[in-house]
This record gives structure tokens, C-alpha cells and sequence, in this order.
């Protein structure tokens, strides 16, 4: 017979499973770091790597009950059914893919949190009115086909599915093509209907909640993100015998866009302004070869979309007077990807609050400096986010990654109880 709980009444959760789950799928496109001497993961989306972690993910929604579908883009989705399968469900998501030097937490706190808080109604026999529907998000990383939260924006509709498909990485192989390589091209279809409300767990990647002793965050919303890419074309010349004065130079037209971001930071015009120059490729890349061609990539984010937009103005001109510099450079930009700042859904973060509360933790609000698969769900439903706290200042996208098992099942925690008062709201 199953159990229906009252408003205020909790769950808790097997923090020693969350913490087996998470090391186990970290297994999946493991690496020795060399830098750091640690294990890393590298499981890009999409890749051999992708799939065999997007399967061991499937049993395991399988095994705890759910309904499992993949849709059109690939992206993963388990139901629970509720007391009343007409009523819109509650989501709990984030994604498995990583960047190429990741660790284990990111993305996949959130997708095994939720997980984990379906083993736990179930052990608890707990049903719910609402359908709890559990998701990972094909791509939301970015760093294989160049658009982050991918998978989310295409279900939102934000981005349309044949310019996901058409995408392709740098070894020219077209999204789609691989998506059906790897066997997780899906028969849902890929836009959302509105799920009733959306919370999503994840690491902070950020050193707010460590430095001031919050085990959990209250996620306000995500700040506004800008990605370039900068394509400098130049002139191959000898590095000997070619007067300096003659150079048609793309490495030093590049190293200047790098030093001018910077000092668009440092400016302070731009307010709460971050700038990152985080690839660089040059061409032909040879000891005594003046550069003819430099590509590099530009990461703009600002929590105010004033400021950001103001940022992109500059970084515009700056880009269109480096001719004058160097007469002979031509300068090509393609906008990579553009999301504005999202405010998050204040009930749902109330909600967070009062779950937190009634748990004896503390919470802290903050905004999020990422981007996350809960900015675009927030276009169509009600969304909030639950932060873990993590060690070593929060670094992440790094193999020194970590948040302790006691704030991965702090946070967790959070989430489920969260879950579950919004999956018992009849209306």
C-alpha cells in the first residue's frame, strides 16, 4: 500500500548509492591527468565514451520503474507515473556530458540526484500526485558541436532541430550523423510539453557557498553568455627575412584581442563583466613561419544585460579597427552562442528555501555564473535550481573537481523534498 505523505512530511536519501552511481558512471571516459595527477573524465558528447554512459544510465532508470524514451535529439527521460497521470509533471534534470578535462560531479549530481530520488520514494513507498519525470539533456557542455545547453534549448524551442542536426565538431562529423552512430537518435518528439515545474541539482563551480559555509545554494537565476568566434586572417611569411613592418601578423592580432578583453574586464564600464579567451589555434603553425591565419574563440558573461550588450559593442569595434593596425588582416565573427539572463521562478525558489529550512540547513542565494539546461526550461515552465557546495574553491571543468559526499547528499536531500511537495500541489 503505498504511502501519500503530508505537506510537510520528508524523505531521505542514500547518500553511500548517490556516491556509488557518481563514481561508477565517472569510470565511463576516465583518463590519467597528467596535470594534475589525478583521474579525470572526458566523456564529450556523442562520443563511444557518451553512448556507453547514456546506457548504463538507462538501466539504471529502468531498473528503479520508469517509463524510459529518448527523443529526437537524444536526450534521456524516465517517468514515474502519479496518483493523477493527467496532471503536468514535475522535472528533475541535468546532463552526462562533459568537457575534455572534467571531473565527476558536474552535470551528473544533478542527473543521479534525480535518480536517486526516485530509489527513494520507491524504497519509501511513496507515491505522488504528480508525475516525476527525470531527464539528462543531450550537449549542454557545448564543447564537441560549439552550442551549450543544446538539448535543452531545442526542447524549449529556442533553437530549431535541423540546426542541431547540421552542427558539426571539428573533424567536420555532422551531430546527426552521430547521434544515429551511437544509437540515441529517439522517436519522442524533441519539444517539451511544459512540465509543471523544473528544479535542477548541480555543483556550484564557484566559491561562494564554501568560503561562507553554505552546504547548499538557492539559485536566483543564470547571467547573460556570449560566445565568439574570432577568425584572423594574416599573411604567411618568413620569420627571418620579413621586415617587421611588412607582416600581415594573425598570432599578434590575436594576442591583442586577448589583452583588450582583459582590459574590458578590468575597465569596470562593463559592471559584473567575465572575459575568456579559452581556445587559440594558429596557422601554420611552424617555429619560423610569420601566422596567416589565427582562430580563437571569445566567452562574455555579465549578470545584466545592459552591460553585456555594451561588452559586445566594444568587442565589435575593438575587432573592427584591428585593420588599421595591420593593414592587409581581415577579420571574420560568427556568434557561437547568445543567451540572455534568466531570472529564476521565485516560488519555486521559496520552496527551496522552506524545504532547506525544515531540514536544518541553512541556504544562501546566489546567481549562477554557468550556463545550465535549467536557463532554457525556465522559457516554459516554472524553474529553480538547488548548488552543492564544492571543495578547492569550486573548480571544476578540471579533474580537481569535488564536493564531499555529505554535500552531494545535502543537496540531493534538498532536491527530493523539493520534488516532492511540488509533485503533491494538485493545481
Amino acid at each position: 500500500m503505498t504511502n501519500v505523505l503530508g505537506p510537510e512530511e520528508k524523505i531521505g536519501v542514500d547518500g553511500e548509492r548517490l556516491w556509488r552511481s557518481l563514481h561508477e558512471l565517472a569510470t565511463i571516459g576516465a583518463y590519467d591527468d597528467a596535470e594534475t595527477g589525478l583521474v579525470g573524465v572526458n566523456r564529450q558528447s556523442l562520443t563511444d565514451a557518451d553512448a556507453q554512459g547514456r546506457r548504463l544510465l538507462v538501466s539504471w532508470l529502468q531498473e528503479a520503474g520508469l517509463q524510459v524514451s529518448v527523443d529526437e535529439l537524444g536526450s534521456i527521460f524516465g517517468r514515474r507515473e502519479g496518483t493523477d497521470p493527467s496532471l503536468a509533471p514535475v522535472m528533475a534534470a541535468s546532463h552526462i556530458d562533459s568537457v575534455g578535462t572534467a571531473g565527476a560531479f558536474d552535470g551528473c549530481v544533478g542527473v543521479l540526484g534525480a535518480l536517486e530520488v526516485i530509489r527513494s520514494l520507491n524504497e519509501q513507498d511513496v507515491a505522488t500526485r504528480r508525475p516525476i519525470v527525470v531527464a539528462a539533456f543531450t550537449e549542454e557542455e557545448g564543447v564537441r558541436f560549439g552550442t551549450d545547453m543544446l538539448g535543452s534549448a531545442v526542447a524549449a524551442g529556442r533553437l530549431g532541430l535541423d540546426y542541431a542536426y547540421g552542427l558539426t565538431d571539428s573533424a567536420g562529423l555532422r551531430l546527426g550523423d552521430e547521434l544515429e552512430r551511437i544509437g540515441f537518435k529517439g522517436s519522442r518528439p524533441v519539444r517539451l510539453e511544459p512540465p509543471y515545474a523544473y528544479v535542477e541539482c548541480h555543483i556550484e563551480q564557484g566559491p561562494v557557498l564554501l568560503r561562507e559555509g553554505y552546504a547548499v545554494g538557492v539559485v536566483t537565476g543564470v547571467q547573460a553568455i556570449s560566445w565568439q568566434q574570432v577568425t584572423l586572417h594574416g599573411r604567411a611569411a618568413h620569420a627571418g627575412t620579413t621586415p617587421t613592418e611588412l607582416r600581415i601578423d594573425a598570432s599578434l592580432a590575436a594576442a591583442q584581442v586577448v589583452v583588450h578583453v582583459r582590459e574590458m574586464v578590468d575597465s569596470g564600464r562593463y559592471g559584473q563583466l567575465r572575459a575568456t579567451v579559452g581556445r587559440i589555434t594558429v596557422s601554420p603553425g611552424l617555429p619560423n613561419v610569420v601566422p596567416d591565419r589565427a582562430e580563437l574563440t571569445v566567452d562574455l558573461r555579465n549578470p545584466d544585460d545592459t552591460h553585456m550588450a555594451a561588452a559586445e559593442r566594444d568587442l565589435a569595434a575593438f575587432l573592427a579597427e584591428l585593420p588599421d593596425r595591420q593593414p592587409g588582416l581581415r577579420v571574420e565573427t560568427a556568434q557561437m552562442a547568445r543567451t540572455a539572463h534568466v531570472p529564476f521562478d521565485e516560488s519555486v525558489q521559496r520552496e527551496i528555501e522552506a524545504v532547506a529550512a525544515d531540514l536544518g540547513m541553512p541556504t544562501r542565494r546566489l546567481m549562477s555564473g554557468a550556463g545550465h539546461d535549467a536557463q532554457e526550461i525556465a522559457a516554459i515552465a516554472p524553474t529553480a535550481m538547488v548548488f552543492v557546495r564544492g571543495q578547492y574553491d569550486g573548480i571544476s571543468h578540471n579533474p580537481r573537481e569535488y564536493s564531499t559526499p555529505q554535500d552531494c547528499e545535502a543537496g540531493v536531500t534538498a532536491l527530493a523534498n523539493t520534488v516532492l511537495r511540488l509533485a503533491q500541489r494538485p493545481d
